[in-house]
């Protein structure tokens, strides 16, 4: 049977929209004045000034109390430079894609969305009061990157020597995280990671518009949450392993099982 053709640019509907409104977010703010992006920033950008009564400036910051609640995502659609843009975008694409494809759309905007908001808790509790605005999705990416760690590695998954075809690979049943540490590529994955965010964190944290910056401390704040929350969040259940029909939009696999075609192997209901 020959092998199913996988287009150039294969990557989910989601994460394809999702580089659109950014590169789209960022291009406007091109063309805004310094006024109005400095307006836009205090208004969207995360800053931890925001949360201290005592701010001598708190009028100043725009949005009211709503701002206090949304920025802890909207932050994430902003970035300081293009680089900083271009950077996050093929992080998105390498390990947002592998976590779309087992998510679906619902489950992966929402496991962002909190992620993103764990990057922002955990820099708010070690800068707290700082008037300094943390903007990038850096800290959702870091939580899509430990999330796809979870199974990239294992037997058959897509890092895998022998890995399935197609998206299929995808779908490999996810160890216990105690397990999936134990192997060596998981482990020295975790190790570059952790160092290249330590040395991030010894150099500057700023870039672009200022004194906007990207937190290294938000970056680990949303690797730790994406850690814990991927279990809460996988459709994939240990000893099931769904058809590869069922990747995008996966349901749990208890209202799709595979389908057996007399062969043993799992085939198209």
């Amino acid at each position: 049977m020959p092998r199913e053709h996988q287009p150039a640019f294969n990557a989910p509907r989601v994460i394809t929209v999702t580089l659109v409104v950014l590169a789209a977010i960022h291009l406007v703010r091109f063309f805004l004045s310094d006024e109005a992006d400095l307006e836009l920033l205090l208004r969207f950008a995360f800053i931890p000034a925001r949360y201290d009564p005592s701010f001598p400036y708190a009028d100043e910051l725009l949005g009211g109390e709503g701002a206090k609640v949304w920025t802890f995502v909207t932050y994430a659609f902003l970035h300081g430079n293009l680089t900083h843009l271009v950077v996050n975008g093929v992080w998105l694409l390498a390990f947002g894609s592998a976590l779309a494809w087992r998510f679906g759309t619902s489950r992966f905007l929402v496991f962002s969305a909190l992620t993103a908001a764990a990057g922002a808790a955990t820099h708010l509790a070690l800068h707290y009061g700082e008037a300094t605005p943390v903007i990038g999705a850096s800290a959702a990416i870091s939580g899509h990157t430990a999330a796809a760690m979870r199974f990239m590695f294992e037997s058959g998954g897509p890092l895998d020597v022998f890995r399935r075809g197609g998206r299929e690979a995808f779908l490999i049943p996810a160890e216990p995280l105690r397990t999936s540490l134990r192997r060596p590529q998981a482990l020295i994955f975790l190790l570059v990671w952790f160092g290249g965010n330590a040395l991030a964190g010894l150099g500057s944290t700023t870039i672009g518009m200022g004194d906007a910056s990207i937190a290294w401390e938000a970056h680990i704040g949303g690797f730790i949450a994406g850690l814990l929350l991927f279990p809460l969040f996988d459709p994939v259940r240990r000893g099931v392993r769904p058809s590869s029909q069922e990747t995008f939009d996966v349901l749990p696999p208890s209202r799709h099982p595979p389908h057996d075609d007399g062969t043993g192997a799992a085939g198209r209901p």
